[in-house]
């Protein structure tokens, strides 16, 4: 695990508030960024921008000649010429606003990360032991930017017509990776050890949510990137089948992570054992007081599921219509977020073994 600093405080003092608020804007910064690249992904947007400019690409084309230099850049890969060939510019500019929208977000986020960090530094609201940490946050944020870069380089060539589905898992794991360390963060600076709960049961069933919850993610991300929705948009069956059937590969340790109608019975598996545990969870611990927001979030975790579970299968039987697709796919990985983003803010309301 990276290292964050030990808050052995009562609380957020006066000085250190600010830095919490910073951390938790940086919290939702990092989902709609992670929203924003749903949306690229379910547009097929992700394969426009063929260069990687980080200071100069934060201008779209300017001019009409600029854009029909994009254009031609984008008629030689693989996604055009096998799937796209009929686009005009118009249709262009559509799928290229969503990615390069996707780029400037994060831009924007490195921004609203140093120029605070620049001046909390002159404030000296940061304790020494915080300095490290906030430095790993940046070089965190810089190398998810790299990874996005490697997994578009992945289909711009002449033979894929869409990004590779694993690279596509670690960019949005990645991503979400980043996105509880900021959180973990702010709420040891907002919320006392004191005030953590001494639960080790309840603290063990967290983290069998947690560890299954990023399985189900990593395969949410697997559907995405090989369409297995669209291939199998029927409920509860895959298809008619309760068991995977047909697809490639057929065998091995590929047929868990290539085959689409693998990945699809896993992920929903996946999902209904979630479901199951989380009630279960939430039975024993639903009489326990925490501190201020987290009672809510308590009880937060068993609507969250349940809606998570309802937009799946509505995202899986609406999949043949793009524009449904989009809606729901987004709406679903949002609700994802939530989940995670509540689970580990539970998790954080439980000591440690060593702190008991």
């Amino acid at each position: 695990m990276l290292p964050l600093p030990p808050m052995h405080s009562k609380g957020a003092s006066l000085s250190s508030r600010p830095v919490a608020i910073w951390l938790l804007t940086g919290v939702g910064m990092i989902m709609v960024q992670v929203v924003l690249g749903g949306i690229t992904r379910l547009t097929g947007s992700g394969l426009s921008i063929t260069e990687w400019k980080p200071l100069l690409g934060a201008f779209p084309p300017l001019n009409d000649a600029a854009w029909q230099q994009a254009f031609d850049q984008y008629k030689q890969i693989g996604q055009y010429k096998l799937i796209n060939p009929h686009f005009t510019l118009s249709e262009f500019k559509f799928i290229y606003f969503w990615e390069w929208l996707h780029r400037e977000w994060a831009r924007l986020m490195g921004l609203v990360f140093l120029v605070p960090f620049v001046i909390f530094i002159i404030q000296k609201r940061f304790k020494a032991d915080m300095i490290y940490p906030l430095l790993i946050l940046f070089v965190l944020g810089a190398l998810q930017g790299a990874v996005g870069w490697v997994m578009v380089m992945s289909g711009l060539n002449e033979e894929d017509v869409h990004v590779n589905h694993i690279r596509l898992a670690i960019h949005f794991i990645a991503a979400l990776g980043l996105l509880l360390y900021v959180l973990w963060f702010a709420l040891m600076i907002l919320i006392p050890a004191s005030r953590r709960k001494n639960l080790p049961a309840l603290h063990k069933g967290l983290l069998v949510i947690l560890v299954v919850l990023v399985l189900q993610l990593i395969y949410g991300a697997f559907m995405a990137g090989l369409k297995a929705a669209t291939m199998a948009p029927t409920w509860p069956t895959i298809n008619g089948h309760w068991l995977p059937h047909g697809g490639e590969p057929t065998g091995g340790l590929k047929w868990l992570t290539d085959n689409p109608f693998a990945v699809h019975f896993i992920h929903r598996t996946l999902a209904y054992l979630l479901l199951i545990l989380i009630l279960l969870w939430w039975w024993k611990a639903r009489y326990i007081q925490w501190v201020g927001v987290l009672n809510h979030f308590k009880n937060a975790l068993p609507l969250l599921v349940l809606t998570q579970v309802l937009l799946g299968i509505l995202t899986v039987l609406h999949s043949p219509s793009p524009k449904w697709l989009l809606l729901l796919g987004v709406c679903h990985q949002f609700v994802a977020m939530l989940l995670l983003v509540t689970t580990v803010a539970m998790l954080y309301g439980f000591k440690r073994a060593r702190n008991n």
